[in-house]
């Protein structure tokens, strides 16, 4: 386990049982919201380089780890921005940092309007929805690497789906998987392509990065012109060296614009 690892909890918010991970223990707090097949744990390396300034709860989606899960469980993005604003009234947490990766920075925008968020950082969201591009991974390989996982998948079983993963990285994704509800995977999958964003993203009030990958194919230099014009004072900073997954290819990198921004706290649209 990390150096900076605290404990593991659960804490009922939203009406369900929400599983979160704490990191650190001191400083601001940082509330992370991690990607459509990713469990807390499998951020665990990043909020452990953060928890040396920060205070970082790595949430479990619902669906996904520790957290309730099920076929019949609503996964929309309305339940699962509630879900975050829920956990962080539950637990008190004032002044809080919303950093979401890829589907987690989708329900970070959405909750950002209730008010308990006071920065976001979105890491490479999907930027589709209706009349848009489509998101460009395929649900049949998030379906697959789920079943497969679900069997009992070994490291070559999986590596195909992560290749630039180390076998240590692959491992840990081998453990975890089998916890993401095909049901929720599904559902969340066809929210990238039903549920439009830009709304959200025009009407933030709140300091804003944007964090893209220079090889991850899902925000285009389209798209970030796009949300520029949406949110004027934007930060917008791109990973080199990177795809989707940014951290895992370039932690370094990832981790120097993470805590600049933190630092600085620029970006707010202000129109």
């Amino acid at each position: 386990m990390q150096k900076a690892f605290l404990y593991g909890a659960n804490v009922h918010a939203n009406g369900i049982r929400q599983h979160y991970i704490r990191y650190g223990g001191k400083g601001p707090v940082i509330v992370l919201v991690p990607g459509i097949t990713s469990p807390a744990v499998m951020w665990g390396f990043v909020a452990d380089e953060l928890a040396a300034d920060y205070d970082v709860y790595v949430l479990d989606v619902r669906g996904r780890g520790l957290s309730a899960g099920g076929a019949d469980l609503d996964y929309s993005l309305n339940a699962c921005a509630a879900d975050i604003n829920a956990f962080i009234g539950e637990l008190g947490l004032r002044d809080v940092i919303g950093l979401g990766h890829s589907m987690g920075a989708r329900h970070l925008v959405r909750a950002a309007h209730q008010g308990k968020i006071q920065r976001l950082l979105l890491v490479d969201p999907p930027v589709s929805g209706p009349g848009r591009r489509p998101y460009p991974a395929t649900l049949a390989s998030y379906v697959e690497a789920i079943a497969l996982a679900r069997h009992g998948a070994t490291i070559d079983d999986l590596r195909r789906f992560t290749p630039t993963w180390s076998d240590e990285e692959i491992r840990l994704r081998t453990e975890w998987l089998h916890t993401c509800h095909e049901a929720a995977v599904i559902a969340s999958f066809y929210g990238f392509q039903e549920d439009d964003i830009h709304q959200d993203i025009a009407a933030l009030r709140v300091p804003t990065s944007l964090v893209t990958a220079e090889r991850g194919g899902v925000v285009s230099s389209e798209d970030i012109d796009e949300i520029k014009s949406l949110c004027p004072g934007i930060h917008v900073t791109t990973i080199a060296n990177a795809g989707h997954m940014i951290p895992w290819d370039n932690l370094p990198g990832f981790l120097i614009q993470v805590r600049g921004f933190l630092k600085e706290g620029v970006g707010f649209n202000a129109a």
